[in-house]
């Protein structure tokens, strides 16, 4: 009998999206836990973290003994989510105090403090490069691929879109990507938009048994999502990037930050 999920709670004073990360990575580790999260972001005042604290004292209630994972450095705040009745991480507490020792000052415990957004250079390259995906995304702007960092190349819902704003939002990568169709299954090269920029195409494949899921939950018994049209598909797809000679990533089972590292590393290496 499978266990009730336990609850996890990602506590923060701003978005939360830190401590989710590495929450996430951390307890993917344990892949036989299963887990219920819960976001809580914005958690800056005693008042907030109070509100928290009973949360967890009704689930402790029941019998449950939640994981709090929070980047609060405020220490009045840290006080209330430490006396509830959790296993709590600090996520950023050790960290700092290694680095003020190794710094010999104290860090600034500023609520939402994130380095990134003190380096203007790098913010506005990675707004740019969003703003350069968007515009650019499923084919659109083929005139800008000349701008382009990279461009991906797959069949409909092979995780180009995701891939391009991953790397575009944590990488200040200008993705475009472009979506492969029956037309450009007829021709025995590149299409036509691609043809100059062979130097920056990066192929993404997928099972087609797990395309024909993926695209059944959006057009569900439609010949678009059948399974015998995806084996089609993504069987063309990876004879072009063969016969044409481009790097190719399978994302059956990737994340988007595994499919986008080894991407960058190809780019690194090129």
């Amino acid at each position: 009998m499978t266990p009730p999920a336990r609850t996890v709670l990602i506590v923060s004073d701003h978005t939360g999206l830190t401590a989710e990360n590495t929450a996430r990575a951390l307890l993917a580790h344990f892949p036989n836990q299963p887990l219920k999260y819960l976001q809580r972001p914005f958690v800056a005042s005693v008042a907030a973290a109070q509100g928290v604290a009973r949360e967890v004292a009704a689930l402790a209630s029941r019998g449950e003994r939640p994981l709090i994972f929070t980047t609060i450095t405020d220490a009045a705040v840290l006080r209330e989510l430490e006396a509830a009745p959790a296993q709590m991480f600090d996520l950023l507490g050790p960290g700092l105090s290694a680095l003020e020792q190794e710094f010999g000052e104290k860090a600034a415990r500023s609520v939402g403090r994130h380095h990134d957004m003190h380096d203007q250079t790098s913010y506005l390259a990675r707004m740019d490069a969003l703003d350069f995906a968007l515009a650019t995304d499923d084919g659109l702007g083929d005139r800008q691929y000349g701008l382009a960092d990279v461009i991906l190349v797959g069949v409909s819902r092979a995780g180009k879109t995701p891939t391009s704003l991953f790397l575009a939002l944590q990488h200040g990568i200008r993705a475009s990507n472009y979506p492969l169709a029956e037309d450009d299954f007829e021709r025995e090269s590149l299409p036509i938009p691609l043809e100059p920029w062979r130097a920056k195409l990066h192929g993404l494949t997928i099972d087609p048994r797990r395309l024909h899921a993926i695209r059944t939950q959006r057009k569900p018994n439609s010949r678009y999502a059948s399974l015998e049209q995806c084996e089609h598909e993504v069987r063309r797809a990876e004879r072009l990037f063969q016969r044409v000679g481009i790097p190719v990533r399978d994302t059956t089972s990737a994340s988007v930050e595994e499919i986008a590292a080894g991407i960058l590393a190809q780019v690194r290496r090129g």
